[in-house]
């Protein structure tokens, strides 16, 4: 084979692992959510919470948390649950501590009877999604 031919072959293998390298490392899996739909779902929970409305708080963490467990299933993340799921993409996430303080005061909302959540937990609770939203490019 001429010196030429194996230049040029080793060439195109360098370019394709670069290329398989560089979509590994920006998270870019092949889905791609509908982005208006997730904004526009987004943005109805976000204007949904009332300073002056406490049963506004624990509705839109529920609602939220909800809009990011239905991402994580479109996108395929296997687990029987939420937190099941949270486990396996977690590297995803830019802050995934938060994701589950997020989770856990869910979770705390649908088990507890007699749990109080303050307007400033739920808004830094829907920040929370909205950014772990932003990580897996569904808004």
């Amino acid at each position: 084979m001429d010196g030429g031919v194996v230049t040029f072959v080793l060439a195109i293998l360098v370019v394709a692992i670069l290329v398989f390298v560089s979509i590994l490392l920006t998270g870019k899996r092949g889905y791609h959510f509908n982005v208006t739909v997730y904004q526009a779902k987004f943005l109805e929970i976000e204007n949904k919470l009332r300073q002056d409305n406490p049963a506004t708080f624990i509705a839109t963490i529920i609602e939220a948390d909800k809009l990011l467990d239905k991402a994580m299933v479109e996108m395929g993340v296997a687990g029987k649950t939420m937190g099941d799921r949270l486990k396996k993409i977690g590297g995803r996430f830019s802050n995934l501590n938060s994701v589950w303080r997020a989770h856990k005061l869910r979770n705390a909302i649908a088990h507890e009877s007699d749990i109080e959540v303050s307007y400033k937990q739920a808004s830094n609770a829907l920040a929370i999604y909205k950014q772990a939203l932003k990580d897996l490019g569904a808004i």
